[in-house]
């Protein structure tokens, strides 16, 4: 069997989740099974550091510079077998743009772990809704393959009119992450792990945690929001703590019962559940809003509890806090799913046969 070389146009470099968990952690794996795979990211960690860090219109200003430089990577000529690309190439520009690839008649395939298309089709600005709102259908439409994350993203490749649709699911490296021992804290941890840009979902349970936590019954971790929102949960004994990759797992073990709130929108519904998979694969039990992918993740009872509304979180994060026989079981469920459906050792052989057969065609 021949090697396949890919060229990856990603978003981000490794500092982005999307980029991080979609592609570049498979790297090593696929390079075992003969694909070689060259980076090219659209935006380094400069750029999402200055998103994260409050200064969203210096960042525009530079985004410019990298728009040049993938354009230059495109007209180049390349040795490459097959392109994989991160949703798109260029954001917020016209699918003319895309077409780059064509001209040099190499097959790719698109990758998708959010409805990156609602960003546009359900923009509030009109022009962007008339300019760009079919960009992502046609972008999926001349691929080779769509890789979705959930069945909401695959359900819309399909109504594009992709020729081939996969889903793959977002994965953790399950090697990276020891499972807890339920039982040890005399006040168990609910934690939270997210960014800046959705600790709202965490605040929208506000009053929940307040109820549940109340009389020192538990305590509240967040992990990745800002540290002004600590302040917010008054009457809650809360830590906010910061992210990185190098100790997301090990702050995850801190933690008794993981939460997964969402609103139920059309952004929500594309979203992959990635932070109950790390909460599974810790060997927590869970409390997720039954939106998209997540009603498919928890198996209610088994793995966790799915909650509607406010007072199905206080039964469900109740019976954990006063049970660390549940939240044992439940948790040893959740992490033999992860094993079995969730992790990278499952996963990468069928991206690898997804690259290649896409090559094929």
């Amino acid at each position: 069997m021949k090697r396949l070389k890919v060229i990856l146009f990603a978003r981000y470099s490794r500092l982005g989740p999307s980029t991080r968990l979609r592609s570049l952690q498979y790297l090593e794996e696929l390079e075992r099974r003969g694909i070689d795979v060259e980076v090219h990211e659209l935006f380094p960690d400069s750029y999402l550091e200055g998103l994260y860090g409050g200064r969203p219109q210096a960042t525009k200003y530079t985004a410019w510079r990298y728009y040049g430089r993938r354009i230059a990577e495109l007209m180049r000529n390349s040795e490459h077998d097959l392109a994989w690309i991160e949703g798109e190439l260029f954001p917020y520009l016209p699918y003319g743009l895309e077409a780059l690839l064509s001209l040099h008649a190499r097959p790719y395939v698109v990758d998708y772990d959010d409805a990156l298309f609602h960003k546009y089709d359900l923009s509030p600005s009109p022009v962007v809704r008339r300019v760009l709102g079919h960009k992502i259908d046609r972008v999926m439409a001349r691929s080779a393959c769509v890789i979705a994350g959930n069945p909401y993203l695959a359900a819309r490749a399909e109504q594009a009119k992709a020729g081939r649709v996969e889903i793959i699911p977002t994965v953790v490296d399950e090697l990276r992450y020891e499972t807890v021992q339920h039982g040890g804290r005399a006040q168990p941890v609910i934690g939270w792990i997210g960014s800046p840009a959705t600790e709202h979902y965490a605040l929208d349970l506000r009053d929940v945690l307040v109820d549940v936590c109340a009389g020192g019954a538990a305590r509240v971790l967040l992990v990745g929001a800002r540290p002004e929102v600590a302040a917010q949960f008054e009457g809650v004994a809360v830590d906010v703590l910061p992210w990185s990759e190098e100790t997301e797992a090990e702050l995850i073990a801190q933690m008794d019962v993981g939460i997964m709130p969402l609103r139920d929108g059309p952004w929500e519904r594309g979203k992959c559940g990635y932070k109950i998979i790390q909460y599974m694969a810790c060997g927590l039990p869970v409390v997720a809003s039954p939106v998209g992918v997540n009603a498919d993740i928890v198996r209610h009872g088994d793995n966790g509890f799915l909650a509607s509304n406010d007072e199905d979180w206080r039964h469900g994060l109740r019976q954990l806090i006063g049970s660390p026989e549940l939240r044992a079981r439940q948790g040893r469920a959740g992490r033999h799913r992860v094993e079995d459906h969730y992790s990278l050792a499952s996963q990468a052989p069928r991206l690898a046969d997804v690259l290649r057969n896409a090559e094929a065609r």
